[in-house]
């Protein structure tokens, strides 16, 4: 009856360690899993990270291009504002066109005379005095003549 209780020390042994390495193995096992799930949230949050930034690059152009078709367009309307200015300025200084009134729109350049002439010749001038001012392009003369 001895052979059975010096067996079971050894079993009894033997099955501990075989709880204790199962035990380390889960530990192993968790720790792996925790890395791995560690390791995802650092790529996930890397790429969110590599998104920000492109949305950042890509809302930096799309304000430069935004200021600068502001900028533009700005330039643009300034200088027919000028031109417009300097056709008025033109139509008043001329003896035979400064008691008439004559409208004056400048759009890219072009400019549109509107309104009332005199005369044919009085219509005519109008034309010419605003062709000749700096960076007309082309002028549309709708004027009506009256006399």
């Amino acid at each position: 009856m001895k052979q059975p209780h010096t067996l079971r020390w050894p079993v009894l042994t033997a099955l501990a360690l075989s709880a204790l390495l199962g035990a380390c193995s889960r530990q192993r096992d968790d720790e792996l899993a925790a890395n791995q799930r560690l390791d995802g949230a650092a790529a996930d949050l890397k790429q969110a990270a590599d998104d920000v930034r492109r949305d950042a690059q890509q809302s930096n152009v799309d304000a430069q291009v935004a200021a600068n078709q502001a900028a533009e367009t700005t330039a643009r309307v300034s200088a027919d504002m000028a031109i417009t200015a300097k056709v008025n300025a033109a139509l008043v200084s001329d003896d035979q066109l400064k008691a008439t009134q004559i409208n004056v729109d400048t759009r890219d350049g072009s400019v549109t005379l509107s309104g009332k002439a005199p005369d044919a010749n009085a219509r005519e001038r109008a034309t010419m005095l605003a062709s000749a001012i700096n960076g007309v392009k082309q002028v549309n003369n709708q004027l009506v003549i009256t006399g």
